[in-house]
């Protein structure tokens, strides 16, 4: 076997395992944090029939401490909010 061919196989070989072992890192840590985080979607549409695109206000009473009356206004007046 020619060494040049043998080398390349090498370092090629090495870089696929080093990005295999990158890739179980990155997805280890990520995947852990995900699991330990529960998500609870709170944005339930009001009307079935609603089409995907329509904006619907979240009126959870934890959401609505925290707006602004600018925030409220918009959601109120059926506008996706642009103010915090």
């Amino acid at each position: 076997m020619d060494t040049r061919k043998a080398l390349i196989g090498v370092l090629a070989g090495g870089s696929m395992l080093a990005g295999v072992a990158l890739g179980a890192a990155f997805t280890a840590g990520t995947g852990s944090a995900n699991a330990a985080t529960t998500t609870t979607n709170v944005n339930t549409r009001a009307d079935a029939s609603a089409s995907p695109g329509v904006f619907v206000s979240n009126e959870d009473p934890a959401h609505e401490a925290g707006e602004s009356a600018e925030r409220e206004a918009q959601e109120n007046a059926g506008q996706r909010p642009t103010v915090p």
